[in-house]
């Protein structure tokens, strides 16, 4: 699923992720950062490691940053064309998780949530549950891992926690040609969250863009 059409489906369940927007010029850049720091990053199928190939441009704060950068880009993405340059707000920080969805061919579809973003290999501090999930469900799962405490601040978050996986069930339920999900990371603060990078992955689909 393109990059902006799944942030529309997280949108319509009133699931927050990071301000995005394709854009197509230096300029047009620049007028979507309107002075904050933005992420620059070329998507494209071709590129399955984007960090790697140099495709993430990160913190980009003056025009003449995101200029030079949005050129960078064009010229590191031409040999995995055809390629789309997304604009991003940058991230404030937070305990980075993640949360996915998956589908069984004989339990059906299931939502995890760990601790770690990238580094949720190492950590390996996960739980899992089927859909769709019930409030119980939810709070279980937070409750299993090791790292409770740091990704709901001590419980204060964990209210916001549980409505986030409710409605993430709810979206992975409800769409019956969503085969995959990943939002990775997603960044938990105190009093918000909102996803980074987004991944969904329908029947249909071969591959997904990847931001």
């Amino acid at each position: 699923m393109d990059y902006m059409q799944a942030k529309a489906l997280l949108d319509k369940y009133r699931i927050k992720s990071v301000d995005s927007a394709y854009v197509s010029s230096a300029q047009e850049a620049v007028s979507f950062a309107k002075h904050d720091a933005i992420v620059l990053k070329a998507l494209s199928d071709k590129a399955l490691h984007k960090t790697k190939e140099g495709l993430v441009m990160l913190n980009l704060s003056t025009d003449s940053e995101i200029e030079q950068a949005y050129k960078t880009l064009e010229q590191r993405a031409k040999k995995f064309a055809p390629y789309k340059i997304l604009a991003q707000k940058m991230s404030k920080g937070g305990v980075e998780t993640i949360i996915g969805g998956s589908t069984d061919d004989q339990f059906g579809k299931a939502v995890m949530l760990g601790f770690g973003g990238i580094y949720v290999e190492v950590f390996k501090d996960t739980s899992l549950r089927l859909c769709p999930l019930t409030r119980y469900d939810a709070e279980e799962m937070i409750s299993e891992l090791k790292s409770k405490n740091v990704i709901t601040y001590n419980g204060k978050a964990e209210k916001m926690l549980v409505s986030l996986l409710l409605r993430f069930s709810k979206m992975f339920s409800e769409n019956d040609s969503l085969r995959e999900v990943d939002l990775n990371p997603v960044v938990i603060r105190q009093n918000d969250y909102e996803a980074l990078d987004l991944r969904l992955l329908t029947n249909d689909d071969p591959a997904s863009q990847h931001a």
